[in-house]
């Protein structure tokens, strides 16, 4: 007994050597066996392949941003047919009104304080509907939203404007204009009719400007539902992109006319007075028909020459001679010429030669 009370006195003297009495009558008296110390080994990380693009991170915008480079330029049909436009460069603030022949289509347009929207105002729309259009075709999603987002410098650039900083007050007029011509029209663009009034453009934003002198850097435009439908139904015609080299917005006009009715034909041929109404010149017949001439003169229009004959007639014609010959009558060439002008000094000269002298 006294030597086991030694025994605790011991072991409380020394807390390791308890220890270790507890640990002996726990394995019966035997050894403890040895630590393993090696350090254990984690799985080896599975390679993965890196795709090679980027993940597409923004796929729900709410403009379209217009950022392409390789599309064809495109004009809505319904306002190539309707004078919607003023020829005038300087602010125009009477309404206009307009019905076609058989009066199935009529257009009023009233302008804001700052004037109607004039020809070159167009190109913004031209722009914005190319770029929307393209977008389409490739089966982006944002090209359905009605806000567009742009560069100025691109816009200016793409339009074959300077890149000076007087072309972006230009363009903020042009905006303006847009915005505040009011349009009320019976013509369907997809299949549908807007019945109240409305803005070329809803609205227009700046969206950034340069630090230093207040340009505008980027813009964004919401087109009109009139307009927009008629985008999104591909209501549109490519245009020639010397359609922005033209200085006259009678040019510009007349052009949109022989693009729209010539299509696939070789020639269209309408009456001076008409085609003045469908233009939507103010002038006198007389000033019109001396700057019709004008034109012809000069051969400026893209793919079509003119001829006025001395009855008023004006005819509009492809420039490429294969195609105006392929199209004209499988008869005589000559009497195909005479048939639409009628003063042989104004035969074209892609069919002077052709048929019987």
């Amino acid at each position: 007994m006294a030597n086991d009370t030694k025994a605790r006195k011991g072991r409380q003297q020394n807390p390791q050597a308890e220890a270790q009495g507890v640990l002996d009558l726990a394995t019966g008296g035997a050894p403890a066996p040895a630590q393993d110390t090696t350090p254990a080994k984690l799985p080896a990380p599975v390679k993965r392949e890196r795709p090679a693009l980027l993940p597409l991170r923004h796929t729900d915008r709410d403009f379209f941003l217009a950022d392409l480079f390789d599309y064809a330029l495109k004009d809505d049909g319904a306002s190539m047919e309707a004078p919607i436009f003023t020829l005038s460069t300087k602010a125009d603030l009477s309404t206009w009104t307009w019905e076609s022949k058989d009066g199935n289509r009529s257009v009023e347009v009233y302008p804001s304080i700052k004037g109607r929207a004039t020809q070159f105002d167009k190109d913004v729309l031209i722009y914005v509907v190319s770029q929307m259009t393209e977008g389409l075709n490739r089966g982006r999603d944002d090209a359905k939203n009605r806000t567009v987002r742009f560069t100025v410098r691109d816009y200016l650039v793409s339009t074959n404007k300077p890149t000076g900083g007087a072309e972006y007050q230009r363009l903020e007029n042009a905006l303006e204009r847009l915005r505040g011509t009011t349009i009320k029209t019976d013509i369907r663009t997809g299949g549908q009719r807007v019945k109240e009034g409305f803005g070329i453009i809803d609205s227009w934003t700046i969206i950034e400007r340069a630090p230093d002198d207040e340009r505008m850097i980027a813009v964004e435009v919401t087109l009109s539902k009139w307009l927009f439908n008629a985008v999104q139904a591909h209501e549109v015609l490519t245009i020639h992109p010397d359609y922005f080299r033209l200085r006259r917005p009678l040019e510009r006009r007349l052009y949109e006319l022989a693009r729209k009715h010539c299509g696939h034909q070789t020639l269209w041929s309408i009456g001076l007075e008409l085609l003045q109404e469908k233009a939507g010149s103010k002038g006198t017949l007389r000033e019109f028909r001396r700057m019709v001439r004008e034109i012809i003169e000069a051969h400026t229009l893209p793919e079509y020459r003119m001829t006025l004959d001395d009855a008023d007639k004006v005819t509009f014609y492809v420039r490429n001679p294969q195609r105006l010959i392929a199209g004209l009558t499988k008869g005589n060439k000559a009497d195909a010429v005479h048939s639409y002008t009628r003063n042989p000094k104004r035969v074209p000269p892609e069919l002077k030669g052709k048929g019987k002298p």
